[in-house]
Protein backbone atom coordinates (compact mmCIF):
# COMPACT_ATOMS: atom_id res chain seq x y z
CA UNK A 1 0.00 0.00 0.00
CA UNK A 2 1.25 3.28 -0.89
CA UNK A 3 2.95 5.30 1.79
CA UNK A 4 2.12 8.89 2.63
CA UNK A 5 3.70 11.70 4.79
CA UNK A 6 2.20 14.79 5.70
CA UNK A 7 4.45 16.92 7.28
CA UNK A 8 2.61 19.79 9.36
CA UNK A 9 -0.11 19.01 12.07
CA UNK A 10 -1.79 22.29 11.68
CA UNK A 11 -5.11 22.63 10.32
CA UNK A 12 -4.32 22.48 6.58
CA UNK A 13 -2.06 19.46 7.50
CA UNK A 14 -4.06 17.68 10.61
CA UNK A 15 -7.68 17.56 8.42
CA UNK A 16 -5.62 16.79 5.00
CA UNK A 17 -3.96 13.97 6.21
CA UNK A 18 -6.61 12.65 8.56
CA UNK A 19 -9.00 12.24 5.12
CA UNK A 20 -6.75 10.78 2.82
CA UNK A 21 -6.72 7.99 5.88
CA UNK A 22 -10.19 7.52 5.72
CA UNK A 23 -9.70 7.33 1.99
CA UNK A 24 -7.79 4.22 3.14
CA UNK A 25 -4.09 4.91 2.83
CA UNK A 26 -1.45 4.73 5.10
CA UNK A 27 -0.61 8.17 6.69
CA UNK A 28 2.49 9.54 8.72
CA UNK A 29 1.98 13.04 9.94
CA UNK A 30 5.03 14.68 11.16
CA UNK A 31 5.61 18.01 13.31
CA UNK A 32 8.77 19.16 15.52
CA UNK A 33 6.73 19.58 17.61
CA UNK A 34 7.22 17.14 20.75
CA UNK A 35 4.39 18.36 22.71
CA UNK A 36 1.66 18.45 19.94
CA UNK A 37 2.66 15.09 18.31
CA UNK A 38 2.44 13.25 22.09
CA UNK A 39 -0.68 15.30 22.50
CA UNK A 40 -2.09 13.82 18.99
CA UNK A 41 -0.82 9.97 20.02
CA UNK A 42 -2.81 10.69 22.89
CA UNK A 43 -5.80 11.55 21.03
CA UNK A 44 -6.34 15.42 21.68
CA UNK A 45 -6.68 17.14 19.06
CA UNK A 46 -4.95 20.84 18.69
CA UNK A 47 -7.73 22.59 16.93
CA UNK A 48 -11.70 22.88 17.28
CA UNK A 49 -13.35 21.30 13.62
CA UNK A 50 -16.40 19.69 13.66
CA UNK A 51 -16.21 15.95 13.23
CA UNK A 52 -12.34 15.93 13.71
CA UNK A 53 -12.12 14.03 16.74
CA UNK A 54 -14.04 11.13 15.40
CA UNK A 55 -12.07 10.88 12.28
CA UNK A 56 -8.47 11.19 13.89
CA UNK A 57 -9.76 8.00 16.61
CA UNK A 58 -10.88 6.10 13.67
CA UNK A 59 -7.85 6.27 11.80
CA UNK A 60 -5.93 5.57 14.31
CA UNK A 61 -7.83 2.84 15.94
CA UNK A 62 -7.48 1.20 12.42
CA UNK A 63 -3.62 1.96 11.95
CA UNK A 64 -4.00 4.06 8.67
CA UNK A 65 -2.98 7.17 10.49
CA UNK A 66 0.14 7.72 12.93
CA UNK A 67 1.76 10.87 14.31
CA UNK A 68 5.54 11.41 14.45
CA UNK A 69 8.19 13.86 15.07
CA UNK A 70 11.24 11.75 12.82
CA UNK A 71 10.96 13.53 9.72
CA UNK A 72 13.86 11.12 8.63
CA UNK A 73 11.64 7.99 9.04
CA UNK A 74 8.94 9.46 6.78
CA UNK A 75 10.37 10.89 3.91
CA UNK A 76 12.59 7.22 3.67
CA UNK A 77 9.64 5.90 3.93
CA UNK A 78 6.76 7.37 2.27
CA UNK A 79 6.81 7.77 -1.67
CA UNK A 80 4.51 11.04 -1.64
CA UNK A 81 5.35 13.45 0.93
CA UNK A 82 2.69 16.49 1.31
CA UNK A 83 4.57 20.08 2.61
CA UNK A 84 1.62 21.80 4.73
CA UNK A 85 3.46 23.65 7.08
CA UNK A 86 2.48 27.34 7.74
CA UNK A 87 3.09 30.48 5.41
CA UNK A 88 2.34 33.20 7.76
CA UNK A 89 2.28 36.86 6.61
CA UNK A 90 5.60 38.80 6.94
CA UNK A 91 5.51 42.45 8.35
CA UNK A 92 5.01 43.82 4.87
CA UNK A 93 2.78 41.60 4.01
CA UNK A 94 4.65 38.82 1.73
CA UNK A 95 4.08 34.87 2.24
CA UNK A 96 7.30 33.70 4.66
CA UNK A 97 8.27 30.49 3.03
CA UNK A 98 11.52 29.66 5.77
CA UNK A 99 9.21 27.21 6.97
CA UNK A 100 8.50 25.56 3.44
CA UNK A 101 11.98 25.58 2.14
CA UNK A 102 13.07 24.42 5.50
CA UNK A 103 11.15 21.15 4.61
CA UNK A 104 12.28 20.87 0.96
CA UNK A 105 15.64 20.44 2.90
CA UNK A 106 15.06 18.05 5.19
CA UNK A 107 13.61 16.47 2.32
CA UNK A 108 16.43 16.62 -0.17
CA UNK A 109 18.77 15.31 3.19
CA UNK A 110 16.77 11.82 3.45
CA UNK A 111 15.73 11.73 -0.39
CA UNK A 112 16.07 7.71 -0.78
CA UNK A 113 14.67 7.54 -4.13
CA UNK A 114 11.89 8.57 -6.41
CA UNK A 115 9.50 10.94 -4.37
CA UNK A 116 6.42 13.13 -5.41
CA UNK A 117 7.20 16.30 -3.12
CA UNK A 118 3.57 18.69 -2.82
CA UNK A 119 3.42 22.14 -1.79
CA UNK A 120 -0.28 21.64 0.22
CA UNK A 121 0.41 24.89 1.92
CA UNK A 122 -0.53 28.40 0.09
CA UNK A 123 2.44 29.62 -1.69
CA UNK A 124 3.23 32.48 -3.93
CA UNK A 125 3.78 31.59 -7.51
CA UNK A 126 7.45 30.26 -7.91
CA UNK A 127 7.44 28.46 -4.70
CA UNK A 128 7.34 25.09 -6.62
CA UNK A 129 10.75 25.86 -8.72
CA UNK A 130 12.24 26.75 -5.39
CA UNK A 131 11.30 23.49 -3.37
CA UNK A 132 12.51 21.95 -6.82
CA UNK A 133 16.06 24.50 -6.65
CA UNK A 134 16.09 23.59 -3.02
CA UNK A 135 15.77 19.72 -3.30
CA UNK A 136 18.44 19.76 -6.81
CA UNK A 137 20.99 21.68 -4.01
CA UNK A 138 20.29 19.38 -1.37
CA UNK A 139 21.12 16.17 -3.75
CA UNK A 140 24.06 17.87 -4.99
CA UNK A 141 25.66 18.36 -1.51
CA UNK A 142 24.98 14.44 -0.70
CA UNK A 143 27.00 13.52 -4.18
CA UNK A 144 23.55 11.30 -5.06
CA UNK A 145 21.41 11.56 -7.66
CA UNK A 146 17.20 10.70 -7.24
CA UNK A 147 14.81 11.72 -10.12
CA UNK A 148 11.73 13.48 -7.90
CA UNK A 149 8.54 15.31 -9.03
CA UNK A 150 7.40 18.63 -7.66
CA UNK A 151 3.41 19.31 -7.18
CA UNK A 152 1.08 22.42 -6.48
CA UNK A 153 -2.10 20.64 -4.73
CA UNK A 154 -3.46 23.67 -3.36
CA UNK A 155 -6.18 23.32 -0.49
CA UNK A 156 -9.76 24.98 -0.35
CA UNK A 157 -10.82 24.18 2.94
CA UNK A 158 -13.12 26.12 5.03
CA UNK A 159 -12.45 26.14 8.66
CA UNK A 160 -16.26 24.95 10.47
CA UNK A 161 -16.65 22.93 7.21
CA UNK A 162 -13.33 21.42 6.10
CA UNK A 163 -13.85 17.74 6.50
CA UNK A 164 -16.82 18.33 3.96
CA UNK A 165 -14.61 20.39 2.10
CA UNK A 166 -12.03 17.93 1.53
CA UNK A 167 -14.24 14.78 1.17
CA UNK A 168 -16.79 16.16 -1.38
CA UNK A 169 -14.16 19.21 -3.33
CA UNK A 170 -15.59 21.48 -6.05
CA UNK A 171 -12.42 20.38 -7.72
CA UNK A 172 -9.47 18.87 -7.20
CA UNK A 173 -5.82 21.14 -8.74
CA UNK A 174 -2.80 19.40 -9.53
CA UNK A 175 -0.27 21.32 -11.37
CA UNK A 176 2.82 19.08 -12.37
CA UNK A 177 5.25 19.12 -15.32
CA UNK A 178 5.47 15.38 -14.87
CA UNK A 179 2.76 12.35 -16.69
CA UNK A 180 3.85 9.67 -13.77
CA UNK A 181 3.41 12.39 -10.92
CA UNK A 182 0.08 13.22 -11.90
CA UNK A 183 -0.67 9.80 -12.59
CA UNK A 184 0.15 9.19 -8.62
CA UNK A 185 -1.85 12.22 -7.55
CA UNK A 186 -5.36 10.69 -9.22
CA UNK A 187 -4.19 7.51 -7.77
CA UNK A 188 -3.85 8.96 -4.04
CA UNK A 189 -7.30 10.99 -4.81
CA UNK A 190 -8.62 7.84 -6.54
CA UNK A 191 -11.91 7.91 -4.10
CA UNK A 192 -12.52 11.62 -5.53
CA UNK A 193 -11.79 10.64 -9.08
CA UNK A 194 -14.00 7.54 -9.10
CA UNK A 195 -16.71 9.49 -7.79
CA UNK A 196 -16.64 12.20 -10.57
CA UNK A 197 -14.93 15.05 -9.11
CA UNK A 198 -13.71 17.32 -11.40
CA UNK A 199 -9.96 17.73 -11.58
CA UNK A 200 -8.00 20.34 -13.03
CA UNK A 201 -4.50 19.76 -14.54
CA UNK A 202 -2.50 22.40 -15.04
CA UNK A 203 1.63 23.36 -14.45
CA UNK A 204 2.85 24.28 -11.19
CA UNK A 205 2.72 28.14 -11.52
CA UNK A 206 -1.09 28.18 -12.50
CA UNK A 207 -2.40 26.01 -9.95
CA UNK A 208 -0.32 28.19 -7.54
CA UNK A 209 -2.23 30.93 -8.68
CA UNK A 210 -5.39 29.44 -8.82
CA UNK A 211 -5.31 29.15 -5.03
CA UNK A 212 -4.73 33.04 -4.39
CA UNK A 213 -7.02 33.90 -8.01
CA UNK A 214 -10.07 32.49 -6.08
CA UNK A 215 -9.41 33.73 -2.48
CA UNK A 216 -8.73 37.37 -3.50
CA UNK A 217 -12.15 36.56 -5.60
CA UNK A 218 -14.27 35.71 -2.56
CA UNK A 219 -13.13 38.20 -0.97
CA UNK A 220 -13.62 40.95 -3.39
CA UNK A 221 -17.30 39.93 -3.23
CA UNK A 222 -17.57 39.96 0.56
CA UNK A 223 -16.15 43.58 0.33
CA UNK A 224 -17.90 44.64 -2.43
CA UNK A 225 -21.77 43.68 -0.93
CA UNK A 226 -20.50 45.13 2.44
CA UNK A 227 -19.78 48.99 0.37
CA UNK A 228 -23.02 47.89 -1.41
CA UNK A 229 -24.66 47.37 2.11
CA UNK A 230 -23.64 50.58 3.20
CA UNK A 231 -25.04 52.79 0.39
CA UNK A 232 -28.50 50.73 1.69
CA UNK A 233 -28.56 51.99 4.58
CA UNK A 234 -28.23 55.94 3.28
CA UNK A 235 -30.95 55.35 0.25
CA UNK A 236 -33.14 53.41 2.54
CA UNK A 237 -32.32 49.72 0.80
CA UNK A 238 -31.95 46.38 2.20
CA UNK A 239 -29.49 44.96 1.07
CA UNK A 240 -30.54 41.12 1.81
CA UNK A 241 -33.20 41.67 -0.56
CA UNK A 242 -30.38 43.20 -3.05
CA UNK A 243 -28.02 40.19 -2.26
CA UNK A 244 -30.70 37.95 -2.91
CA UNK A 245 -31.60 38.90 -6.29
CA UNK A 246 -28.11 39.57 -7.47
CA UNK A 247 -27.41 35.70 -6.43
CA UNK A 248 -30.14 34.58 -8.54
CA UNK A 249 -28.13 35.72 -11.40
CA UNK A 250 -26.21 32.52 -12.39
CA UNK A 251 -23.17 34.58 -13.28
CA UNK A 252 -23.08 36.13 -9.99
CA UNK A 253 -24.38 33.14 -7.24
CA UNK A 254 -25.52 33.98 -4.21
CA UNK A 255 -22.42 32.67 -2.00
CA UNK A 256 -20.26 34.99 -0.16
CA UNK A 257 -23.02 38.20 -0.60
CA UNK A 258 -23.60 38.12 2.79
CA UNK A 259 -23.07 41.93 4.52
CA UNK A 260 -21.12 42.00 7.96
CA UNK A 261 -18.20 43.72 10.01
CA UNK A 262 -15.75 42.67 7.04
CA UNK A 263 -13.78 39.45 6.28
CA UNK A 264 -10.91 37.84 8.42
CA UNK A 265 -9.51 34.07 9.54
CA UNK A 266 -6.12 32.70 7.98
CA UNK A 267 -6.73 32.83 4.36
CA UNK A 268 -8.39 35.64 2.72
CA UNK A 269 -6.04 38.85 4.79
CA UNK A 270 -3.39 36.76 4.05
CA UNK A 271 -3.49 35.71 0.39
CA UNK A 272 -5.60 39.14 -0.29
CA UNK A 273 -2.10 40.88 0.84
CA UNK A 274 0.33 38.09 -0.57
CA UNK A 275 -1.21 38.88 -4.22
CA UNK A 276 -0.68 42.06 -4.46
CA UNK A 277 2.79 41.83 -3.17
CA UNK A 278 3.23 39.06 -6.07
CA UNK A 279 1.74 41.80 -8.26
CA UNK A 280 4.09 44.29 -6.89
CA UNK A 281 7.39 42.13 -7.36
CA UNK A 282 5.95 41.17 -11.25
CA UNK A 283 5.29 44.65 -12.03
CA UNK A 284 1.68 44.45 -12.41
CA UNK A 285 -0.54 46.52 -10.01
CA UNK A 286 -3.49 44.45 -8.33
CA UNK A 287 -5.53 47.30 -7.71
CA UNK A 288 -9.16 45.64 -7.48
CA UNK A 289 -7.60 43.53 -4.33
CA UNK A 290 -5.50 46.58 -2.74
CA UNK A 291 -8.92 48.34 -2.63
CA UNK A 292 -10.53 45.35 -1.12
CA UNK A 293 -8.27 45.49 1.26
CA UNK A 294 -8.45 48.79 2.32
CA UNK A 295 -11.98 48.76 2.14
CA UNK A 296 -12.12 45.71 4.52
CA UNK A 297 -10.01 47.60 7.41
CA UNK A 298 -12.62 50.05 6.72
CA UNK A 299 -15.68 48.07 7.47
CA UNK A 300 -14.55 46.99 10.62
CA UNK A 301 -13.75 50.72 11.83
CA UNK A 302 -17.39 51.32 10.39
CA UNK A 303 -18.94 48.67 12.55
CA UNK A 304 -16.96 50.75 15.92
CA UNK A 305 -18.38 54.26 14.36
CA UNK A 306 -21.80 52.88 14.48
CA UNK A 307 -21.94 51.50 17.80
CA UNK A 308 -20.29 54.87 18.79
CA UNK A 309 -22.89 56.84 17.45
CA UNK A 310 -25.26 56.06 20.19
CA UNK A 311 -23.83 57.20 22.90
CA UNK A 312 -22.19 60.92 23.94
CA UNK A 313 -19.68 59.07 25.68
CA UNK A 314 -18.20 55.33 25.73
CA UNK A 315 -16.29 55.78 28.88
CA UNK A 316 -17.00 53.08 31.42
CA UNK A 317 -19.91 51.93 29.29
CA UNK A 318 -20.50 48.03 29.17
CA UNK A 319 -20.77 46.43 25.67
CA UNK A 320 -21.56 42.32 24.91
CA UNK A 321 -19.75 40.85 22.57
CA UNK A 322 -21.29 37.97 21.34
CA UNK A 323 -18.87 36.15 19.05
CA UNK A 324 -14.81 36.77 18.76
CA UNK A 325 -13.93 33.63 16.01
CA UNK A 326 -14.06 35.15 12.97
CA UNK A 327 -16.89 32.68 12.02
CA UNK A 328 -19.00 30.01 13.80
CA UNK A 329 -17.81 26.62 14.04
CA UNK A 330 -13.96 27.47 14.57
CA UNK A 331 -11.71 28.33 17.70
CA UNK A 332 -9.79 30.81 14.82
CA UNK A 333 -9.20 34.60 15.77
CA UNK A 334 -6.37 35.17 12.77
CA UNK A 335 -7.28 38.45 11.52
CA UNK A 336 -11.01 38.43 13.20
CA UNK A 337 -13.13 41.57 12.99
CA UNK A 338 -13.75 41.24 17.09
CA UNK A 339 -9.52 42.08 17.28
CA UNK A 340 -10.43 45.40 15.78
CA UNK A 341 -13.29 46.19 17.13
CA UNK A 342 -13.26 45.04 20.49
CA UNK A 343 -9.49 47.14 20.70
CA UNK A 344 -11.36 50.26 19.57
CA UNK A 345 -14.29 50.05 21.61
CA UNK A 346 -11.54 49.62 24.53
CA UNK A 347 -9.51 52.80 23.28
CA UNK A 348 -12.57 54.56 23.71
CA UNK A 349 -13.20 54.11 27.22
CA UNK A 350 -15.67 50.98 27.24
CA UNK A 351 -15.59 47.73 29.29
CA UNK A 352 -16.43 44.35 27.46
CA UNK A 353 -18.15 41.21 28.22
CA UNK A 354 -17.50 38.44 26.14
CA UNK A 355 -18.94 35.47 25.35
CA UNK A 356 -18.23 33.11 22.43
CA UNK A 357 -18.47 29.03 22.50
CA UNK A 358 -15.44 28.21 21.12
CA UNK A 359 -12.90 31.89 21.84
CA UNK A 360 -12.00 32.00 25.43
CA UNK A 361 -8.85 30.38 25.21
CA UNK A 362 -6.88 32.24 21.96
CA UNK A 363 -9.35 35.38 22.99
CA UNK A 364 -7.13 35.81 26.67
CA UNK A 365 -3.89 35.67 25.03
CA UNK A 366 -4.85 37.56 21.78
CA UNK A 367 -6.64 40.39 24.40
CA UNK A 368 -4.06 40.17 26.59
CA UNK A 369 -3.29 43.91 26.36
CA UNK A 370 -6.62 44.70 27.01
CA UNK A 371 -7.95 42.14 29.63
CA UNK A 372 -8.38 44.35 32.68
CA UNK A 373 -11.44 45.72 30.01
CA UNK A 374 -12.37 42.43 29.41
CA UNK A 375 -15.16 39.69 31.51
CA UNK A 376 -15.22 36.64 29.80
CA UNK A 377 -18.68 34.81 30.49
CA UNK A 378 -19.81 31.54 30.43
CA UNK A 379 -23.05 32.21 28.27
CA UNK A 380 -24.35 34.90 26.20
CA UNK A 381 -27.49 35.16 29.23
CA UNK A 382 -24.54 36.16 31.56
CA UNK A 383 -22.95 38.49 29.31
CA UNK A 384 -25.46 40.60 28.69
CA UNK A 385 -26.17 41.37 32.28
CA UNK A 386 -25.92 45.15 33.14
CA UNK A 387 -24.72 45.53 29.60
CA UNK A 388 -25.53 49.12 28.19
CA UNK A 389 -25.45 47.89 24.72
CA UNK A 390 -25.01 44.02 22.72
CA UNK A 391 -22.91 43.68 19.73
CA UNK A 392 -23.47 40.70 17.73
CA UNK A 393 -20.00 39.67 15.93
CA UNK A 394 -19.92 35.89 15.07
CA UNK A 395 -23.43 33.71 13.89
CA UNK A 396 -22.44 31.17 15.84
CA UNK A 397 -26.18 28.90 16.09
CA UNK A 398 -27.23 29.35 19.74
CA UNK A 399 -27.26 33.31 19.03
CA UNK A 400 -29.63 32.83 16.61
CA UNK A 401 -32.82 31.84 18.83
CA UNK A 402 -32.00 33.83 21.88
CA UNK A 403 -34.78 34.50 24.49
CA UNK A 404 -34.94 38.38 23.55
CA UNK A 405 -37.55 38.77 26.45
CA UNK A 406 -35.15 37.58 29.12
CA UNK A 407 -32.08 39.29 27.46
CA UNK A 408 -33.76 42.56 27.52
CA UNK A 409 -34.82 42.69 31.14
CA UNK A 410 -30.71 41.68 31.88
CA UNK A 411 -29.34 44.97 29.97
CA UNK A 412 -29.19 47.66 31.32
CA UNK A 413 -29.82 49.82 27.73
CA UNK A 414 -31.42 48.51 25.20
CA UNK A 415 -28.96 48.82 21.96
CA UNK A 416 -29.11 45.53 19.89
CA UNK A 417 -26.41 45.96 17.30
CA UNK A 418 -26.73 42.94 14.97
CA UNK A 419 -23.36 43.25 12.63
CA UNK A 420 -24.27 39.65 10.68
CA UNK A 421 -28.37 40.15 10.20
CA UNK A 422 -29.50 37.31 11.39
CA UNK A 423 -32.72 38.98 13.19
CA UNK A 424 -35.65 40.50 11.78
CA UNK A 425 -36.20 43.99 13.22
CA UNK A 426 -39.79 43.87 13.57
CA UNK A 427 -39.31 41.05 16.20
CA UNK A 428 -36.08 42.51 18.20
CA UNK A 429 -37.98 46.32 18.29
CA UNK A 430 -40.72 44.60 19.38
CA UNK A 431 -39.63 43.51 22.21
CA UNK A 432 -38.27 46.89 23.18
CA UNK A 433 -34.74 47.19 21.64
CA UNK A 434 -33.39 49.77 19.21
CA UNK A 435 -32.31 47.56 16.15
CA UNK A 436 -28.76 48.01 14.21
CA UNK A 437 -27.79 45.91 11.19
CA UNK A 438 -25.75 45.79 8.63
CA UNK A 439 -27.34 47.35 5.04
CA UNK A 440 -31.00 47.22 6.73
Amino acid sequence: MRRIAVIGSGYVGLVAGTCLADFGLNIIVVDNDEDKINKLKEGIIPIYEPGLDDLVHRNVYYKRLNFTTDIKYAVENCDVIFIAVGTPPKDDGRADLQYVLQVAEDIGKYMNGYKIVVDKSTVPIGTGQKVRKVLQEQLQNRGVEYIFDVVSNPEFLREGTAIHDFTHPDRVVIGSESDKARGIMRDVYRVLYINETPFVETNIETAEMIKYAANAFLATKITFINEVANLCEKVGANVQHVAKAMGKDGRISPKFLHAGPGYGGSCFPKDTKAIVNIGEEYGVRMSVVEQVIKANENQKLRMVEKIEGQFEDLKDKTICILGITFKPQTDDMREAPSLVICRELVKRGAKLKIFDPEGQKEGEWRFNDILDRITFCRDEYEAVVGADALVLLTEWHQFRNMDLEVIHNSMSGKLFFDFRNIYSREIVEEKGFKYFAVGR
